[in-house]
C-alpha cells in the first residue's frame, strides 16, 4: 500500500466525490489532470478506487489513512497558502469560500485582496452544526480556526480559518470552488466600496445579467 500511497494519491482519495470524472478530480485539486491520472490508475489497480459511471472509493477507511497521512506530513512540513484552499476538501462537511475569498472565487482569479504571506486568513463558511467537526479538522493540520480573525502574535504559523457559521448554507461552484452566492457576495462588496470597487467593476463586466453601475478608472484610484 505505501509503495503508492504518497500525497497526490491521498489528495486525490480526498478530493473524489462519488462520480466524479478524472477532469473534476484534477479542477477540484487545481492540479494537472495528467498527474491525477496516474495517481487514479495506481490507485484504481490497487483496488482502492473503481469506476461505474464515475470515480468511487471502494473503502472509506482508506479514506481515513489518507487523512492521516496528510496530516502527518503537515505536522513536519505546515501546509502552504496553496495547499490552504485545497484542504477542506478533504473535510466530510459542506463549505464555502466566502468574504475576500469569494471575491477572488467569483472573478475567477482576477482580484484578490493583497494579503500579507505571514498574516494570512482563509474565509469559509459552513453550517453550524459542523463547527466542531471543523475546528477539530484543522487542528490536526496544525491551523487554528474561529469566529473572528486572531492577532498574528498569538499565532504559531501564518496561516489561520475563519469560520462563518450558518444555519444553513447555500454553495455554487466556480471554477471547482464552493463559495458563497454571488448575490451575497456583491452585497460583501459593496459594504467594503473603497476597498472593492474595482472587483465590483470587474464582476460587472464578466457576468451580463448583473448591472452594478459601477465605474472605475485607474486613474480615480491614483488621484483618490
Amino acid at each position: 500500500m505505501y509503495e503508492l500511497f504518497d500525497e497526490t494519491a491521498a489528495r486525490v482519495l480526498l478530493a473524489i466525490e462519488s462520480g466524479n470524472s478524472i477532469r473534476q478530480v484534477a479542477q477540484h485539486l487545481h492540479a494537472p489532470y495528467e498527474t491525477v491520472r496516474q495517481a487514479v490508475n495506481r490507485l484504481e489497480d490497487a483496488g482502492y478506487l473503481a469506476y461505474d459511471d464515475g470515480l468511487f472509493v471502494t473503502d472509506d477507511r482508506v479514506r481515513e489513512a489518507a487523512r492521516d497521512l496528510l496530516a502527518a506530513s503537515a505536522g513536519v512540513s505546515p501546509p502552504s497558502i496553496e495547499e490552504a484552499y485545497a484542504l477542506p476538501q478533504f473535510g466530510d462537511w459542506p463549505f464555502a469560500f466566502a468574504r475576500i475569498d469569494a471575491v477572488y472565487v467569483w472573478t475567477q482569479g482576477g482580484y484578490q485582496v493583497g494579503r500579507d504571506p505571514d498574516d494570512y486568513p482563509l474565509f469559509l463558511a459552513v453550517r453550524d452544526q459542523d463547527v466542531e467537526a471543523w475546528q477539530d479538522f484543522f487542528e490536526r493540520f496544525g491551523l487554528p480556526a474561529a469566529f473572528e480573525r486572531q492577532p498574528r502574535d498569538g499565532l504559531d504559523g501564518p496561516l489561520q480559518i475563519v469560520l462563518d457559521p450558518r444555519p444553513t448554507l447555500e454553495v455554487n461552484h466556480v471554477d471547482g470552488y464552493p463559495v458563497v452566492p454571488r448575490d451575497e457576495t456583491v452585497a460583501y462588496m459593496r459594504e467594503h466600496y473603497a476597498q472593492f470597487q474595482s472587483a465590483l467593476s470587474m464582476l460587472d463586466r464578466m457576468y451580463d445579467d448583473l448591472d452594478l453601475d459601477v465605474a472605475y478608472r485607474e486613474s480615480e484610484r491614483v488621484h483618490s
